[in-house]
């Protein structure tokens, strides 16, 4: 089916088009398709794209989709990349072509959109709650080709699934999610697993039992997170041996982009045979960040044997680009850009590049630069005294946290070594 769910997937649709009232983008006369814009020849640094404007690196989101297939494929699992971070049709089929075993998904319409552009396996990693997001998927199932799961983690939920499902006279594949306490959803204790079980034992026939999943981000400490990760594999050892599994190939999943390599390292040696597949969803190592997970990053290069050998390490595929607008004193400059346009959540975002339009090439910003606040579409940029900047000069920003920065954009453009422009991407949030 892996083969199958990379050959189907259309992440061009004929209705995708740019239009001329699309930020970041050039002028445009009409709607025009992706391939189209390509040939308009835009170029970055001549000025071609309305600044701000969001770019992606291909050589870098090249090298990141190598680095993680590499690892994942040293510990012998399974790569289902979580989607939410770009939901762009165009990457997640990029990541199938690449080897991943299928996309993590959160939400119900997230699934319908990766569905019309051709994904043929989800899973949600995320309940199922309500009766249009319920409709929602049981039309989808309909395609005996598309392969979808869920999470359960209460009798109510399980309930109403088996209710709606049977009703449509179609069957559901769930996975049991485990929570450690104070965490997020997810079963706590044994009385709540055997509970939900009993449910699941009751709506056998709509439900199918395929795993077990769990989120280990809710859970900062690596003893604890190592802990965790052991009940799972407990818990789906003890339902293997108790033949409560109604699939031949039973899911334990887990991993954000945090602990991934915890995660690969203590679901790989479990010893629970073949019929196992381990599925990891990190999401957010295709542009990666110079925040939160750049940091995150460094502390699994620093315990992970595996990542510490490979060449190089994942890189910021993601820019923002801006004008500087205003110079009004000595240590500060107004750079056209806001919460509007990037992610403010986990850190600002760090000037990394600067360019002066005419030159040959951007140069590496002072490292005394720094934005010390955002509003909705101005940004405070610290300067020393004396450095050279002007007003019509462009800034190159990283990022921190690319989830909240894609969702700020319906459009971004994909440059080469040279900045010219040469794909599209379109995201739906």
């Amino acid at each position: 089916m892996a083969n199958e769910v990379r050959k189907q997937v259309h992440p061009d649709r004929p209705d995708s088009r740019v239009t001329p009232f699309q930020k970041g983008m050039g002028f445009l006369e009409r709607a025009l398709e992706p391939r189209e814009i390509v040939e308009l020849g835009w170029n970055l640094l001549h000025e071609d794209l309305s600044l701000p404007t969001a770019v992606l690196y291909r050589d870098k989101l090249l090298h990141n989709l190598n680095w993680m297939q590499q690892f994942i494929t040293a510990y012998g699992v399974k790569l289902a990349p979580h989607g939410k971070t770009t939901m762009a049709p165009k990457l997640l089929d990029m990541q199938l072509q690449g080897g991943a075993w299928g996309i993590t998904l959160a939400t119900a319409q997230q699934t319908l959109v990766a569905y019309e552009h051709g994904v043929r396996r989800v899973l949600m990693a995320n309940q199922l709650v309500g009766k249009q997001n319920m409709a929602t998927i049981a039309r989808l199932l309909k395609d005996p080709d598309f392969e979808y799961f869920c999470l359960v983690d209460s009798v109510q939920q399980v309930e109403q699934l088996g209710a709606y499902f049977q009703a449509e006279d179609q069957r559901l594949q769930v996975l049991i999610e485990l929570g450690p306490e104070g965490g997020r959803t997810g079963v706590r204790n044994s009385d709540q697993l055997q509970s939900t079980l009993d449910a699941l034992e009751r709506w056998r026939g709509p439900l199918v039992l395929s795993g077990i999943e769990i989120y280990e981000g809710v859970l900062d400490d690596e003893e604890a997170i190592r802990g965790f990760l052991e009940r799972a594999v407990s818990v789906t050892r003890e339902l293997m041996q108790d033949g409560r599994f109604d699939r031949d190939r039973i899911l334990l999943s887990g991993a954000g982009s945090a602990w991934y390599d915890v995660v690969a390292d203590v679901f790989s040696r479990t010893g629970l045979g073949d019929s196992v597949d381990v599925v990891l969803r990190p999401g957010c190592y295709l542009t990666h960040d110079v925040g939160v997970y750049r940091e995150a990053q460094e502390k699994i290069l620093q315990r992970n044997p595996i990542a510490r050998c490979m060449k190089e390490n994942l890189q910021p595929a993601l820019q923002l680009w801006a004008y500087v607008q205003s110079v009004p004193e000595k240590e500060k400059a107004i750079v056209a850009l806001g919460k509007r346009d990037a992610a403010f959540d986990a850190g600002l975002p760090t000037p990394t590049l600067h360019y002066r339009p005419g030159n040959v090439a951007p140069v590496s910003a002072p490292t005394s630069w720094s934005l010390t606040k955002m509003m909705d579409q101005h940004a405070y940029l610290h300067i020393d005294e004396g450095d050279d900047i002007r007003v019509g000069d462009m800034i190159g920003f990283d990022i921190s946290h690319p989830c909240l920065t894609f969702d700020k954009w319906r459009w971004l453009p994909i440059v080469d070594a040279q900045y010219s422009v040469v794909d599209v991407v379109q995201t739906f949030f």
